[in-house]
């Protein structure tokens, strides 16, 4: 059993360029890919929608002269009067599609783009088997017999999991179906068949390529985003993660907690121990974190030894827990065997009044500095800074 998983893992890795036990699963689905993924490739299905639709309202106009040529009246008149149609089809999505971070936008121009050359082969095909054609004009005719073909093919341009390529290449497929059954096709069944099954295999294939690009794109993503040494998300790619998980809250009440962290006395290793053991203590440091977290919380590297919690769904008191059960997990240990600490700030959207992220981190990071000159290995969090504030006033 260990032996075929393991034959599976690399026969997929070779495919689809891929570490396996990661990624296999989200190449399936896209349930469990990071708000992050899902939003840049969002604005690449659609941007490179606008590009194909974009490309077929030229080309699409271009064989009406061909038509003209070789079709007898009323047919070819039929054939331009779909061809036109179809032509401000796509113009239509190519102007009027445009980058939201939505999947759902994506799902839908993409389905719009598909439906469009998917009607015209169901109203071109049935219109040119009622008609006898020779000659030229069955050479042509014949070719439209194969617009599935390149329906298909083209899945091969979109960054797709396996479900989402197998969801739009069965509308194509269906379409093939239908004509057959209808027994509309010049060709004879057997021929049909073997059309069929063909169209099958370059649709295997297109979602497998689909796979391929989403599996480069969650790798150059992964890149791009995390930090090298420690594994968190960098500071450009958290600034958007966080710009995000605030829209969200604010669209929808939820609370959002932030904990703005800060390893203690950390210039001391450096200068103690040398700057590679202290590279090894953050990223221990960040490891154990990760560890502590939950589904759904994300934990960035903000600069040096500064790290950002975001804790979507989460109020003040349960961040607090979350950061009491941080604490009581350690860690890791210095160089000299002593124990890593850290000081942490807490804020939360609502009770904090924060009107965007920068000013949740801003509360954060005071919070956290508070902690600091408190004694560090600490946590601030609202009801700490109002105590704090009062003993001040008194």
């Amino acid at each position: 059993m260990q032996t075929l998983k393991n034959t599976s893992q690399a026969l997929a890795r070779a495919v689809l360029g891929v570490a396996p036990q990661k990624f296999f699963g989200s190449l399936f689905l896209p349930g469990g890919h990071a708000p992050l993924l899902s939003r840049k490739r969002a604005d690449m299905i659609i941007s490179r929608v606008r590009m194909v639709a974009g490309l077929f309202a030229v080309l699409t106009p271009l064989w009406i002269l061909v038509d003209a040529l070789v079709f007898p009246w009323p047919v070819a008149g039929l054939l331009v009067a779909g061809r036109v149609v179809t032509t401000l089809a796509f113009a239509l999505l190519a102007v009027s599609a445009r980058p939201s971070g939505r999947l759902f936008d994506a799902y839908r121009a993409l389905a719009f783009m598909f439906s469009i050359p998917t009607l015209f082969f169901i109203y071109s095909h049935p219109l040119l088997s009622h008609f006898s054609v020779a000659g030229p004009a069955a050479a042509i005719a014949a070719g439209y017999a194969f617009l599935p073909f390149v329906m298909v093919a083209g899945l091969s341009v979109f960054p797709l999991t396996a479900s989402e390529g197998a969801v739009f290449a069965v509308p194509v497929l269906a379409a093939e179906a239908v004509i057959a059954l209808m027994q509309l096709d010049m060709l004879n069944w057997a021929s049909h068949l073997g059309a069929f099954w063909l169209l099958m295999l370059i649709a295997t294939v297109a979602i497998l390529a689909g796979m391929s690009q989403l599996s480069f794109m969650m790798s150059l993503i992964r890149q791009a985003t995390h930090d090298g040494l420690t594994g968190c998300f960098a500071r450009a790619s958290g600034e958007e993660l966080l710009e995000i998980q605030f829209h969200i809250a604010e669209r929808s009440g939820a609370p959002l907690s932030l904990v703005f962290v800060d390893i203690d006395h950390f210039k001391q290793i450096n200068d103690r121990f040398g700057h590679e053991a202290g590279d090894r203590v953050l990223a221990h440091a960040a490891q154990t974190m990760r560890a502590g977290l939950r589904t759904g919380d994300i934990l960035l590297r903000w600069g040096g030894e500064e790290f950002l919690l975001i804790l979507p769904n989460t109020d003040g008191a349960t961040a607090a827990s979350v950061v009491r059960r941080l604490r009581e997990g350690g860690l890791g240990k210095r160089p000299d065997g002593s124990h890593v600490t850290a000081s942490f700030g807490v804020a939360e959207r609502a009770a904090d009044g924060a009107a965007g992220w920068p000013q949740l981190v801003e509360i954060a990071d005071q919070r956290m500095y508070l902690a600091k000159i408190g004694g560090r290995d600490r946590c601030v969090g609202r009801t700490e800074e109002q105590h704090a504030q009062q003993v001040q006033l008194a």
